[in-house]
C-alpha cells in the first residue's frame, strides 16, 4: 500500500544528475563494433552514455541473458554487477513477502467465512475486518522500532528483521488455526510491513550506484506487486495450509540468504568502519579496494556523514509554528488521506468477496476475475514510471483521481441498481474496480509521496514523511475496519459512493491547491504555494 516511499528513496536522489564518467574497461582484445554492454564492465560503464538515457529493465535483463548465453564461450562479457544484483534481489524478497501478505485476504476471505472454514468456524464480517485491519495498526507503531535497529545494528539486520516477523506471522497461523491465531498472526505481519517501507528501500539505496538506482527502485515496486499477484493465484487454487507452508518457506529462505549479504557502506562509514566500507563497495562494484572509483565513493560518504551531523534539529512543534511549513504539511496530510482511503486497499483485500457479492452472474469465477487486480497494479506502475517525468506530477495525479472517482461511482451505481432488482452489465464491476486500481497504481499511490519529497525542504522532510507514513497506516486501518460494518448496515453501494466522494474531494484539492513540483526547487514550490 505505502510502497511509493521506495520510489522516493531510490529515484529522486538522482533526479537531474548524470552519473560519473566510466572509469575502466575490461583488459584484452576488443571485438569489432562491440555493443557497450558486451565490451565493458556493467558495474563501471556510464549507462547514460551507452544508451543516451538510463537503461531500461529490458536492456539490463537482455544483457544478463546474453551473459548466460556466452557461458562456456571464449572471452564472454564480464558481469561484475552480480554481487550488487544479488544483494538487491535478496532485499526485494522481503518486499515481495509483504506483497504476498497484502494479497492474502482477498482469496482467503470467502474460505474463512464458509461453513468449511479451515479454522473450524466461519468468521463474521466484523472478525474479517479485524483480521484485515490489525496489520495497519502494527505497521504504524513499528516504524520507530525499525529506525532504531537500522541506526544501531545496521541496515542488513533491520532487513533480516522484516522476514523474521513475517515468519512468526505464518507460524502463528499454522500453529493456531483460530480467530485469535489469525489476529495475532496478522499483527506480526503488520510489524513486518512497517519495516518493509523503511529499511528495504534504505538498504537498496545505500548499496546501489547512482546510474542504476532508479532501475533497482523500479524492481522493488515490481517485487511488491508481483507478490500480490502470486498470492491471488495461490490463494484461489491451492489448499489454505499449503499456501501458509509455501510462504513460510520463502520467509525462512529470505532470512538465510540475507545473512550472507553485505552491510550497507553508508552505515559502516557512519560507525567509523571505513576500511570495511571500502571492501564492501569494492565487492559490490566488482573493483579492487585501491581503485580510484572506490576511494572517491568513500570520500563522498564521509562528506555526507559530516554534513548530516552538522544539520540543526527541527521538531514537529517548530514545523507547525512556521506558517509556510504548516500549510504544506496540512496539504500533505489531506492528499495522503485521499491516497489511503480512496477504496483501492479495500478492493485489494476484499476483491473476491466484492465481486461475489455484487450479484452479477458470470461464467468466470470471482477469484479468476480478481486476478486482473494485481495485473493492473503492475501495468499502472509501469505507466506511472513512463509518464511522471513527461506530463508532470500534478496533471497525472488529477487525472488518476478523476478516473478513480468515476470508477467507484460507477461501481456504486451498479450495486444500487442490483439492490433495486435491475441487473447491470456483467462487465461493470470488474471494469470499475480495474480502473480504480489502475488510477491508484498510476498516480494516487506513488505521486503523493513523490510530490511531498519535492515540496518539503531537506530540513523538515524526514520528520514530515514519517508523520505522513504513520497517518497513512492509520487511515488504511480505518478504511478496512469500517468497510464491513458500513457495508452490512447501509449496503455496499453506500461504501463505494463514499469512496467516490473521497476521490472527488482529492481531485479538487489537487486541482486547486497542489503546486506542480516537477523541475522546481523547494523554495520555488513554497513561494508558489504561498500565492494560492
Amino acid at each position: 500500500m505505502q510502497f511509493i516511499i521506495i520510489i522516493i528513496s531510490l529515484n529522486l536522489s538522482t533526479a537531474g544528475r548524470r552519473p560519473s564518467p566510466s572509469i575502466a574497461t575490461v583488459p584484452g582484445p576488443v571485438p569489432p563494433r562491440p555493443h557497450p554492454l558486451h565490451s565493458r564492465n556493467l558495474a563501471q560503464i556510464d549507462l547514460y552514455k551507452c544508451f543516451a538515457k538510463e537503461p531500461t529493465i529490458g536492456e539490463v535483463l537482455g544483457y544478463a541473458v546474453s551473459r548466460c548465453w556466452c557461458e562456456g564461450r571464449s572471452n564472454p562479457p564480464p558481469l561484475n554487477m552480480s554481487s550488487l544484483s544479488m544483494s538487491s534481489c535478496m532485499a526485494n524478497l522481503a518486499l515481495m513477502l509483504y506483497g504476498l501478505e497484502t494479497g492474502w485476504m482477498s482469496p482467503i476471505t470467502r474460505s474463512l467465512q464458509s461453513d468449511e472454514s479451515p479454522i473450524g468456524v466461519p468468521l463474521t464480517d466484523n472478525e474479517v475486518s479485524l483480521v484485515a485491519s490489525i496489520l495497519c495498526v502494527f505497521g504504524a507503531i513499528s516504524a520507530p522500532f525499525y529506525s532504531y535497529i537500522a541506526d544501531i545494528y545496521g541496515r542488513k539486520y533491520a532487513v533480516i528483521t522484516v522476514p523474521t516477523f513475517g515468519m512468526l506471522s505464518w507460524i502463528t497461523r499454522l500453529s493456531f488455526p483460530s480467530t485469535v491465531g489469525l489476529v495475532v498472526g496478522r499483527a506480526f505481519a503488520g510489524v513486518a510491513a512497517g519495516g518493509s517501507f523503511i529499511v528495504v528501500p534504505m538498504y537498496v539505496k545505500e548499496i546501489s550506484q547512482d546510474d542504476i538506482r532508479g532501475l533497482l527502485g523500479s524492481l522493488l515496486v515490481m517485487a511488491l506487486n508481483s507478490g500480490i499477484l502470486f498470492m491471488y493465484i495461490m490463494g484461489a487454487y491451492l489448499d489454505y495450509f499449503l499456501v501458509l507452508w509455501m510462504v513460510l518457506s520463502l520467509s525462512i529462505l529470505t532470512i538465510v540468504l540475507m545473512i550472507k549479504m553485505p552491510e550497507s557502506p553508508s552505515f559502516l562509514v557512519k560507525k567509523g568502519y571505513v576500511e570495511e566500507a571500502t571492501k564492501t563497495i569494492a565487492f559490490l562494484r566488482g573493483l579492487d579496494v585501491d581503485n580510484e572509483s572506490v576511494k572517491r565513493e568513500i570520500d563522498i560518504l564521509k562528506k555526507q556523514q559530516l554534513y548530516f551531523e552538522s544539520l540543526p534539529k527541527t521538531s514537529l512543534v517548530a514545523i507547525f509554528k512556521n506558517k509556510n511549513w504548516r500549510g504544506l504539511v496540512i496539504l500533505a496530510l489531506l492528499i495522503i488521506t485521499v491516497h489511503a482511503t480512496n477504496g483501492t486497499f479495500a478492493i485489494i483485500n476484499y476483491g473476491s468477496s466484492i465481486l461475489a457479492s455484487s450479484g452479477v452472474q458470470s461464467s468466470i469465477s470471482a477469484e479468476m476475475q480478481a486476478l486482473s487486480f494485481p495485473v493492473m497494479l503492475i501495468i499502472g506502475s509501469l505507466v506511472s514510471m513512463g509518464c511522471v517525468e513527461r506530463f508532470g506530477r500534478k496533471p497525472l495525479l488529477v487525472g488518476c483521481l478523476l478516473i478513480s472517482a468515476c470508477s467507484t461511482g460507477s461501481m456504486g451505481c451498479g450495486m444500487l441498481l442490483q439492490a433495486n432488482g435491475i441487473s447491470p452489465p456483467s462487465w461493470l464491476p470488474v471494469l470499475a474496480m480495474v480502473c480504480t486500481i489502475f488510477g491508484y497504481a498510476a498516480g494516487i499511490c506513488p505521486l503523493p509521496f513523490i510530490i511531498m519529497s519535492e515540496m518539503l525542504n531537506f530540513q523538515i522532510r524526514a520528520k514530515v514523511m514519517g508523520l505522513v507514513l504513520m497517518h497513512s497506516w492509520c487511515m488504511s486501518f480505518l478504511q478496512l475496519m469500517l468497510y464491513a460494518p458500513i457495508t452490512a448496515t447501509l449496503g455496499m453501494y453506500t461504501t463505494f459512493f463514499c469512496f467516490a466522494g473521497i476521490n472527488l474531494v482529492g481531485f479538487f484539492v489537487a486541482l486547486i491547491l497542489l503546486p506542480e513540483t516537477k523541475g522546481k526547487s523547494d523554495e520555488q514550490i513554497e513561494e508558489e504555494f504561498r500565492k494560492k
